[in-house]
């Protein structure tokens, strides 16, 4: 993958952060405290199930290497600033919402690596060639995902009027390089689309429902009530794509493990419409 690719995706997925940290403050965190469940639920959801049960998907469902390796490494990122807004939007739980993105923001941090070689070994068969370096990994994830979130945070709260007025202009932002950058993969990769689309496509849609479902299932079971049911089905099946093709591009270097976490992205946002309205219907 050529430095200006590499570029743009680190410039994407910083910009997507910072804009996330602009939308938080100290308190939020506070909302592990004061309501534990909820988020122990959450983060059940997005750092345990949801890379298992890709791995199961991706076992049972033929599939090529590339996008066997890609389920994983979208597996290997939830959350995202993306499952903020649907709950925005689906007037479900936003504080339970950010709160779970920034931990899992954190926290897979050190998680990234090791499912990603697991993935990289068992099923691209390329364990002893190709690997994340994890101290390499975690240092590079924290210059681009934690550093510029807390660089957020910090304007937010010395200027929260700032933070208000360019909540809107990196939204549009971050969504229009993630586009660029999947437009670009698919332009890359222009000669195996129609096979990888038809590869990756089925274990994407699977994965999506599966988690949606889930999340709503045990939302249920826990009796969460709607709205944080709403959050923890958002949360579970909307996945932080920028992050993956970031993984896959930029760590890695090969834009077919990109093809996956870009197909899965354009799923997420359907499917997450329709929890949204969902949500909104009395």
């Amino acid at each position: 993958m050529n430095s200006t690719t590499t570029l743009i995706l680190g410039m994407a997925l910083a910009i997507t952060m910072w804009g996330m940290g602009l939308n938080l403050v100290i308190d939020d965190f506070k909302h592990v405290l004061r309501n534990p469940k909820l988020v122990l639920l959450g983060l059940l959801n997005q750092l345990i199930l949801l890379p298992i049960i890709a791995f199961i998907l991706v076992s049972l469902m033929p599939s090529t290497p590339e996008v066997a390796v890609g389920i994983m490494i979208l597996s290997a990122s939830p959350g995202g600033p993306t499952s903020n807004l649907l709950s925005l939007l689906a007037k479900a739980d936003t504080a339970l919402s950010v709160t779970l993105t920034a931990i899992t923001s954190v926290v897979t941090i050190l998680t990234i690596p090791f499912i990603v070689n697991i993935a990289l070994e068992h099923f691209g068969g390329l364990g002893q060639d190709i690997q994340l370096p994890i101290s390499e990994t975690i240092l590079k994830m924290v210059l681009v995902v934690i550093a510029p979130m807390i660089l957020g945070m910090l304007i937010k709260r010395n200027s929260p009027s700032f933070s208000e007025k360019m909540e809107r202009p990196i939204r549009i932002l971050s969504v229009s390089l993630l586009a660029l950058i999947i437009i670009g993969i698919v332009v890359k990769e222009k000669e195996n689309i129609v096979s990888y689309f038809l590869d990756a496509g089925l274990l994407a849609l699977a994965l999506n429902v599966i988690t949606v479902g889930l999340g709503l299932f045990t939302a249920k079971v826990f009796r969460l009530g709607k709205r944080s049911g709403v959050t923890i089905a958002l949360e579970s099946g909307i996945q932080n794509g920028t992050m993956a093709l970031f993984i896959a591009g930029t760590l890695l270097s090969n834009a077919a493990y990109g093809i996956a976490p870009a197909v899965y992205s354009l799923i997420m946002y359907i499917t997450g419409g329709l929890v949204v309205m969902y949500s909104l219907k009395k």
